[in-house]
């Protein structure tokens, strides 16, 4: 087991030596112990970071919620586990405010603790984002705060885009999500929000959509030359996009220029705070969605008027969230919202792609449900054009259903 660091936060002598022992079993042993959350502060002062904390909920005196608060303040744990005796309804919702608050949470168990369960955690860390090298955060990046507009606009050469698979349950390809990253000659491969502060200070959100938007479709006829068919490509767009009035002349001409069908192209529709839109934008899409493109609701479920917008807008693809995905197997509430969500999608002619798919037990309740389109880090992480064009000969004609092809 790769060297890690973990801080187990309970109260409880027995569970406290249990946990500590299923550790050292599993090959870890910088074990850090407290029984209180100002223990375990007063711990972190002295160690700083650590790789992994395991936290109890119900403590005499200040609950752990305070502690994964302070772990989040603070930046003082790359990944958390949540162990509790407290209801399922309780710890989940815990997990999720830690999410919002920029943990990577691995998983919301109920006690006792299982040692099969603890490793598979573990592994889930170690195979994921959360041992690679963090980046400081933005405002650590002086060299970003300090360009001009101009300098900005400049840097679109390293505006690289990464795709994620979109896989049928058949195995089948059936489309990639395109992802823009910053490939930065100093700083490294930044992610969207180390760099969307200096493009949104710039003004320069119109400028980065249409750069990934032309890229996306560049590799969608790239894919078309050596496959014999275009690929299908989603694209994120702010809702504000729709409101330029060349909004959709730039679309057809860019499906013109790269000859790619429009019915192999998907924006899928940003939420943003009061975005309603007017007439004009509305137009616009029915012209787009006239012409063949598709249209999706993105993060279905999350935003405020994500509902009323599904019954206004001309969608023909839903896209359900990773929180209401992730840990579905062992959570019958959330396998109700996402079924219930896919029955009123087939009803409404839907397609349905299901994201943050990241263990072979959601894979499975998904199957029991309909087997939508799924996308995932089980299935596959975002990547370069290059790395995805081998990936998918590679893994031409294989099922997520078989292990070996994930």
């Amino acid at each position: 087991m790769h060297s890690l660091t973990v801080l187990v936060l309970e109260d409880h002598p027995f569970q406290l030596m249990a946990l500590h022992q299923m550790l050292n079993a599993n090959g870890v042993f910088d074990v850090l112990t407290a029984e209180s959350v100002e223990a375990a502060c007063q711990t972190l002062s002295r160690r700083g970071r650590v790789d992994i904390a395991i936290c109890d909920l119900q403590m005499d005196g200040t609950d752990g919620l305070a502690l994964i608060r302070h772990l989040a303040d603070n930046d003082l744990a790359a990944s958390l586990i949540i162990l509790s005796g407290a209801e399922p309804c309780v710890i989940d919702s815990v997990g999720d405010l830690a999410r919002q608050l920029g943990l990577n949470v691995l998983g919301c168990l109920q006690k006792p603790a299982n040692s099969l369960v603890l490793l598979q955690l573990l592994r889930r860390y170690l195979e994921g984002d959360a041992i690679a090298p963090r980046l400081p955060p933005l405002p650590q990046h002086p060299q970003l705060l300090a360009l001009s507009v101009a300098q900005l606009a400049d840097c679109q050469a390293q505006w690289v885009v990464h795709y994620q698979p979109k896989v049928c349950f058949d195995g089948k390809l059936a489309g990639v999500e395109a992802l823009v990253r910053w490939q930065h000659p100093t700083l490294g491969l930044l992610s969207p929000a180390q760099f969307f502060p200096a493009i949104e200070r710039a003004n320069l959100f119109d400028t980065l959509s249409w750069h990934v938007l032309d890229q996306a479709l560049a590799f969608s006829a790239q894919h078309r030359l050596a496959e014999g068919r275009a690929l299908p490509v989603a694209v994120n767009i702010e809702p504000q996009l729709l409101a330029r009035s060349d909004f959709r002349e730039r679309i057809t001409a860019a499906l013109e220029r790269h000859q790619v069908p429009a019915s192999d192209l998907t924006l899928e529709l940003v939420e943003t705070q009061g975005s309603t839109l007017d007439n004009l934008q509305l137009e616009a899409l029915l012209h787009l969605r006239i012409l063949g493109c598709q249209l999706a609701i993105d993060d279905f479920g999350m935003g405020e008027s994500n509902l009323q917008r599904l019954l206004e807008l001309p969608f023909s693809e839903l896209k359900l969230p990773s929180e209401f995905v992730r840990g579905m197997g062992q959570d019958g509430k959330k396998a109700a919202v996402v079924a219930g969500a896919m029955i009123m999608a087939r009803r409404m002619n839907l397609k349905v792609v299901v994201e943050g798919v990241e263990s072979a037990d959601d894979l499975l309740a998904l199957k029991d449900l309909g087997r939508p389109v799924m996308q995932g880090y089980f299935i596959a992480r975002p990547m370069p054009g290059a790395e995805l064009s081998s990936w998918m000969s590679a893994r031409a004609g294989t099922s997520p259903g078989q292990p070996a092809a994930l």
